[in-house]
């Protein structure tokens, strides 16, 4: 099977992926919709706003009486009706988000008016419109906000609040499968001895599943022969996808791509050039998809969010699946060995523009990984980087 690269392999995923059938549906109450996929498509109930509606505090007028002096009639605060209408050489005091008198077609800012009593005087000219927002120009009732196959996030959760949406229809989350593997691997409740260690991949993942819209579905430790692996295997194939961590390397005991041969799998890649997890596998078995990360605890992070969360992603109805990138300037000079893609644990700075590589002893070391923030991404065709050079960084 060829080698891919980084982006081949993820392209490899993405498109396998594209035509998964949707999950089922369920209805949820706004106060929990909040990271769900978007089942069904919200429309406006009613004009956006409903209203003529003044972006600022000031004065509603007409255009045309400025500059020049005139009369207020009235005062309209947001929350009640316009009672007062402006007639020629007349101002209604106006408040921010208040609708607009009928006559007035501006809005002059408190800022640019001298008042004395019920007199006003407005030095400059206003423009039809200035500070003023139509009644419908946000959305007209029954336009499309929202479409089906997002995530709810607090920008759509206001969407819902503003069209009256008490409850919504989303796609059910995603059952997955964590299976770690290894006869070193001992549950948290046991005391590990010096050749152990803790089943930490499988609560980091189960972690990554439920951020990325799923449900983690613990199954179990596979121990390093066929029919353990395989039983536990077969039992995961009920849920939609199957995480897999450890027993992909080139070792004697390495044997999940040989497990899940023998039950017929199809294999899609089972080698990516990244670091860490090179040895990544991706694949189906039965029409479940399956992932087979790395064992080690960053080659099973970085590669579940390289490639699995997008798998994933799709399985829940997400419409597009995206991997948070961004530029950020390095503190220091930066040098690797091309030829791979390497995600390296580096703290990105509060301000979001300078990035550090943090030090770390490889990809066993998790203190190191919880000290980071995202991961610097090296790219394979540069070997250095000099201090204040823009760099890839992987959001986390």
């Amino acid at each position: 099977m060829a080698t891919l690269s980084f982006w081949e392999a993820r392209a490899a995923v993405l498109n396998r992926l594209k035509d998964a059938p949707l999950p089922p549906i369920e209805t949820v109450q706004l106060a929990a919709a909040d990271g769900r996929i978007l089942a069904e498509t919200i429309r406006a109930d009613r004009d956006l706003p409903p209203a003529d509606r003044s972006l600022r505090d000031g004065f509603a007028i007409r255009a045309a009486d400025a500059p020049g002096e005139l009369t207020v009639v009235g005062e309209v605060r947001a929350g009640e009706p316009a009672i007062h209408a402006v007639g020629p050489g007349e101002a209604v005091e106006i408040m921010t988000g208040a609708p607009l008198p009928e006559g007035a077609d501006a809005v002059v800012m408190v800022e640019h008016v001298t008042r004395a009593g019920n007199r006003i005087r407005v030095d400059r000219a206003v423009s039809p419109g200035e500070h003023r927002t139509p009644r419908g120009a946000e959305a007209r009732a029954g336009d499309a906000l929202l479409e089906a196959g997002l995530r709810l996030g607090y920008c759509e959760v206001a969407v819902l609040a503003t069209v009256g949406r008490s409850e919504v229809r989303v796609y059910k989350k995603p059952r997955v499968a964590i299976v770690p593997t290894g006869d070193e691997v001992v549950e948290l409740s046991d005391r590990p001895v010096d050749h152990q260690v803790r089943n930490s991949n499988a609560w980091s993942l189960a972690a990554q599943v439920r951020q990325a819209g799923g449900e983690p579905v613990p199954v179990g430790i596979a121990r390093d022969n066929h029919a353990s692996t395989r039983e536990l295997v077969e039992r995961s194939l009920e849920c939609d996808l199957v995480l897999l961590s450890g027993g992909v390397s080139a070792g004697k005991y390495d044997i999940v791509e040989s497990v899940v041969a023998s039950l017929g799998a199809e294999f899609y890649f089972d080698r990516v050039l990244i670091q860490p997890g090179q040895p990544a596998v991706f694949g189906r078995v039965r029409n479940t998809y399956f992932f087979g990360l790395p064992g080690n605890p960053a080659s099973t992070m970085v590669t579940f969010e390289i490639f699995a969360r997008a798998a994933l992603e799709r399985l829940a109805g997400l419409r597009e699946p995206r991997l948070p990138l961004t530029l950020a300037r390095l503190s220091r000079p930066f040098r690797h060995k091309p030829g791979l893609t390497r995600f390296l644990p580096a703290v990105l700075a509060a301000n979001g523009l300078e990035v550090s590589p943090v030090e770390w002893k490889g990809s066993g070391d998790v203190p190191a990984l919880a000290r980071a923030n995202c991961y610097l991404v090296a790219q394979p065709d540069k070997e250095a980087w000099e201090a204040g050079e823009l760099i890839t960084v992987l959001l986390r």
